[in-house]
């Protein structure tokens, strides 16, 4: 009866290896680091990247206004007016260290605590690193906030100021895009998508099954807001950037789905035959 019953329950999802998840994951990022930082102004002749990414952060500007939703320098406008800058420096501290921290965070409790979501997600995690790149590489763009430090060269004479402020430069934390070494293999024009909300997205999607207390699940759900308004008011990023960013999570969420049934498939045929 024992055998019987043992027969009918569910197997246990069994975890991977560890250094197989390490091989991959790293040869997602490398992939995603090289092509990414090849483009834009870590990449082609001196000023040319410039130019293009600079014409086509006119041409989303134009865009935002047909739509009569451009608003992101008077929201930065706004808020710099509080008292104390509205502390912007933790923003800028928030934008260069949660989008790689509370990933990896996420990832690493998702493999730990829920094998059985793990690949579907982790998939999806590589899928919308990898699908960013498209953009990266077809449409270099350059934030809002090196927009008016680039006007003078790029745009027409006739073109004014758009009033946006480099947080970075202008309230420096500990780091910066124009320091040392990160400012010869960072893309500043990798924008469009914004893998920062694809990705805080992912996490907050990763993240809420696994937490039960009701202020953790809180925390989580507002980090893909807080990602938002973090790139709004620094002006690494324009709101269409965002839009895209959840758009390529959706296709990379299918295409993952797609993956991780397919492999299952394959494990259970395998199973079957042996």
């Amino acid at each position: 009866m024992n055998d019987s019953v043992s027969q009918t329950e569910p197997r246990a999802t069994p975890r991977r290896p560890v250094w197989r998840e390490v091989v991959y994951i790293v040869g997602v990022y490398l992939a995603y680091s090289t092509v990414r930082n090849h483009f834009g102004s870590a990449g082609g002749a001196p000023g040319h990247a410039n130019g293009i990414a600079f014409g086509h952060a006119i041409d989303v500007i134009d865009l935002e206004r047909n739509l009569r939703l451009f608003f992101e320098q008077n929201v930065q406008s706004w808020y710099l007016s509080l008292p104390a800058h509205g502390f912007i420096q933790v923003w800028n501290i928030f934008y260069g260290t949660a989008h790689f921290v509370l990933t990896a965070v996420a990832l690493v409790w998702l493999f730990l605590r829920d094998p059985e979501r793990y690949p579907r997600w982790r998939n999806t995690l590589a899928f919308t690193t990898l699908l960013a790149l498209i953009g990266f590489a077809a449409f270099s763009l350059m934030p809002p906030r090196l927009l008016d430090r680039d006007v003078a060269h790029y745009g027409p004479p006739t073109q004014q100021h758009f009033g946006f402020v480099d947080t970075l430069e202008e309230f420096p934390t500990f780091w910066s895009f124009d320091s040392g070494g990160l400012k010869k293999v960072s893309n500043q024009y990798a924008a469009m998508p914004s893998l920062h909300m694809g990705w805080s997205t992912w996490s907050a999607l990763v993240l809420f099954p696994l937490v039960r207390r009701r202020w953790a699940r809180i925390l989580v759900a507002l980090y893909p807001v807080a990602t938002f308004s973090c790139i709004v008011l620094t002006a690494n990023h324009f709101w269409l950037d965002a839009v895209m960013g959840l758009v390529t999570l959706g296709f990379a969420y299918l295409l993952g789905s797609q993956i991780t049934e397919f492999w299952k498939r394959r494990e259970t045929a395998a199973v079957s035959v042996g």
